[in-house]
């Protein structure tokens, strides 16, 4: 925990006034049993009335200062926190937004959420406590003792007695439950997977009327959590009523012996008032450092975790000097490339080699699993490759910036994504200074501007989260428009027209034909329809090149080709 400690830089000077303002408090409170014992022992027995008014305000005006000095510290110990807790969540996030997505799959986004929001949290309100009761429990058990002593040394062989007592019994109630609250948080984890599967998954679930088996796994889910969050609690529940019992054995005490005491004229009054009161305040201050040193652990445990976060290095990095010029831009080259996936039992794609080139469409075609998608991901390097090299205008994609090289690049991928806001703000999304033209000119030629103009309020129309309130198609050409109004040299269509009817298909590569007719266009599809006009067709086989060609060279010399034609074309439209 002390590690994220390092983002209080900026907060030095407030925790410094934070902890001036506590040990103010701490002196106040200190002092006051004192005041109390004078006005008992030089007023109240004396019957001196002017003497009680003169301290009583002195110690109202003690208890007032005491009082602003808590609030001020309050104030800004909350504001430290807070700081804090914005500034590690700015961290996470904005590291998160470098991985990989090795490193999402490796993490998994349910606990990134998790550890982004309530692990941060127990951090924050930790470092909250610690700021107030770091120095105030040490002060008034130190304090409290040298003021006991003071009043009188031999009842403090009372608190000899209670304090020690009372340390164990906190460690031994502390020790059975700091296990537990680090289980919390990866039960916790389990519950925020379970509650996303069932929340994004709601349409396949309700499909296979599957609704009844996912109540079920939330029930267990948050059984499993709920249970261990009660023997947490039923454990720290005993603290209470064993400190409470150890308090008033000690306070009976206090009086028992400090009756004898007063009766031998060693004390007076007002002296075992004020001892009771430091007893109470030394007991006290241990209670406020056992719930600290028991909270604590629970957010190292929390604090782990988003260390680890922190520290994991996205296996795709930038280096530090990269080219800046292209000499031939546009073109995409696969030479030799062979990726594996991560405890994959064999590569992904291997031994790929072909070049794309501008103003040319090419396609890539095969089975499922043949490794489609995964080629599409090698060029705006989501993955790195094992072998070969991916080259995007001459130059290999790990020499160029991440940023730079996506700059160049559009990507529909083969599930749309929308965010929410209006239909223009996702188009835009793609070119953040899209004039309305622009806009307007790529939803024409995704063939969505009819849908876009039948909406309520056409472009300024909003989308629900995930574009819940349109269609799949809709989405798909949303997300194609969105790609247009970029502009890149390189577009790339991962399996984008799959939603799309034959006729809409057919309209809208036509389009694309003159809106692309200078860039790079890579198109992964499951249907031949789709490829068979491209200028060079690959067909994937298990991660291998079956054939590179046209349509009509592809039926004559590729087999796995023709299986492929004639298991979705009719004889008639084959010949």
């Amino acid at each position: 925990m002390l590690k994220l400690f390092r983002f209080l830089r900026p907060y030095r000077a407030t925790i410094a006034l934070v902890m001036a303002l506590v040990l103010l408090q701490s002196l106040a409170e200190l002092y006051l049993p004192t005041l109390m014992s004078d006005i008992v022992n030089k007023g109240v027995v004396h019957g001196d009335t002017g003497y009680i008014w003169r301290m009583g305000g002195f110690m109202l005006l003690v208890t007032l200062g005491g009082t602003f000095v808590s609030i001020l510290a309050s104030f800004y110990a909350s504001r430290v926190s807070s700081g804090f807790g914005r500034i590690v969540r700015g961290k996470v996030f904005s590291h998160v937004e470098s991985f990989s997505l090795q490193e999402f799959d490796r993490i998994g986004t349910a606990s990134l959420i998790t550890r982004t929001t309530n692990d941060i949290n127990q951090v924050q309100q930790v470092l909250l406590i610690m700021m107030r009761l770091m120095v105030m429990a040490p002060m008034m058990c130190v304090g409290g003792i040298i003021m006991a002593l003071s009043k009188d040394a031999k009842l403090t062989l009372v608190l000899l007695v209670a304090l020690p007592v009372l340390a164990l019994t906190i460690a031994l109630i502390a020790g059975k439950a700091i296990p537990y609250f680090k289980a919390i948080q990866r039960k916790l984890d389990r519950l925020n997977l379970v509650l996303r599967e069932g929340l994004t998954g709601i349409r396949v679930i309700r499909a296979f009327n599957r609704i009844e088996h996912e109540k079920e796994r939330f029930r267990e889910a948050n059984a499993d959590l709920t249970e261990t969050a009660v023997k947490v609690n039923q454990i720290m529940a005993l603290l209470m009523p064993f400190m409470m019992l150890i308090m008033n054995f000690s306070t009976i005490a206090i009086v028992w012996f400090g009756g004898l005491r007063i009766g031998s004229g060693h004390m007076e009054v007002g002296d075992l008032m004020a001892f009771i009161q430091y007893a109470m305040q030394i007991m006290f201050s241990l209670l406020m450092l056992s719930m600290m040193f028991v909270m604590v652990p629970r957010a190292s445990a929390s604090a782990v975790r988003i260390d680890e976060v922190l520290h994991l290095e996205p296996a795709i990095r930038n280096r530090t000097e990269t080219r800046r010029t292209s000499p031939s831009p546009g073109v995409v080259e696969f030479d030799n490339v062979t990726y594996s996936y991560p405890g994959a039992e064999r590569p992904a794609v291997s031994g790929i080699t072909f070049k794309a080139n501008p103003g040319e469409v090419t396609a890539i075609i095969g089975g499922t699993g043949s490794g489609k998608s995964t080629l599409i991901h090698l060029i705006p390097r989501f993955f790195d490759a094992d072998a070969g090299s991916v080259r995007v205008g001459g130059i290999d994609v790990r020499e160029w910036t991440q940023e730079r090289l996506r700059e160049q690049i559009a990507l529909v991928p083969q599930k749309a994504v929308l965010f929410t806001g209006t239909v223009a703000d996702n188009i835009r999304y793609g070119k953040q200074d899209a004039t309305d033209e622009e806009i307007r000119k790529a939803a024409e030629t995704a063939q969505a501007l009819d849908f876009i103009n039948a909406m309520p309020d056409g472009f300024e129309s909003v989308l629900a989260q995930g574009g819940a309130n349109v269609s799949g198609g809709q989405k798909q050409r949303l997300s194609i428009a969105r790609a247009l109004v970029r502009r890149p040299k390189i577009y790339l269509f991962d399996d984008s027209f799959s939603a799309l009817d034959y006729k809409t298909d057919a309209k809208l590569r036509a389009a694309l034909r003159k809106e692309t007719a200078d860039a790079t266009v890579i198109i992964v599809a499951q249907r031949v329809s789709t490829v068979m006009d491209a200028d060079r067709i690959v067909v994937l086989d298990e991660g291998k090149i079956a054939g590179i060609g046209t349509h009509r060279e592809l039926m004559a010399d590729c087999a796995v080709y023709r299986e492929i034609v004639a298991s979705q074309l009719s004889e008639e439209e084959i010949a």
